[in-house]
This record gives C-alpha cells, structure tokens and sequence, in this order.
C-alpha cells in the first residue's frame, strides 16, 4: 500500500515554504502581543526581492521590505525567503533571523529602533 510517508499534520510533510511562512508567523505573534496595531499590518513571505527599476548588484540584496499604508490599502511586511534561508545554516539560525527581519521592518514600519520593538532584538 502506498501513501505518504508521514500525515499531513507531522511537520515533516510541510514544504520549505511553508515551514518559513511559519517562522514569520511565530515572529508575528510574538510582536503582536506587545504591539497590538500590528494586528492591522499585512505579512508576506515572497520567495526573492522583485527585480524593478533598482539594481541590487550595487548593494547586498535585501532581506525584507515594509510598505507604509497607503490609498486604503494596509501596511505591509515583507520577508524574503531565499535570501535568509541562504544566510541562515539550519532552522534555529533561520528562525532568529526571521524574527530580526521582521523585528527591523516592524521598527522602520512605526519609526521606532528595533530594540524598543523588542527588547531581546540582538541578544539571540
């Protein structure tokens, strides 16, 4: 009998996407519970930085982007997956680099330093 290796609801069947989607959500639950008007932010996982009218050969490409709100539309976070995945070496180095992308965005997001976005921001 054939089937899959392990159900759908044991992490292992998760995909890489879905495991880092994941981590950004711990990282936003985390900050949710001191910054409650994040509730109002929208979190994204993008696989790469877009390729636009920017060049990133000049500069190191970019591990997240926040996007103010604007037009009625709400504030968004973005975390790219490739490029933390590439910097990090395994999943407790890849989830303490989440959450400091998040935290840095979150922080530029409401003008603030990361450290005041959370106080543990660095010491991981």
């Amino acid at each position: 009998m054939r089937g899959p290796v392990a159900p759908p609801q044991v992490p292992i069947s998760a995909s890489r996407a879905e495991s880092f989607a994941d981590l950004v959500q711990d990282s936003v639950d985390r900050l949710e519970r001191r910054w409650p008007q994040l509730a109002d932010v929208d979190f994204m996982v993008l696989d790469v930085p877009g390729a636009g009218p920017e060049s990133w050969q000049d500069e190191p490409v970019p591990l997240g982007t926040a996007v103010s709100a604007k037009d009625g539309r709400p504030p968004v976070v973005v975390v790219y997956r490739r490029p933390v995945e590439i910097r990090s070496k395994g999943r407790e180095e890849r989830a303490l680099l989440v959450h400091e992308v998040v935290v840095e965005q979150v922080a530029e997001l409401l003008g603030l330093t990361p450290e005041s976005v959370d106080p543990r921001y660095g010491e991981e």
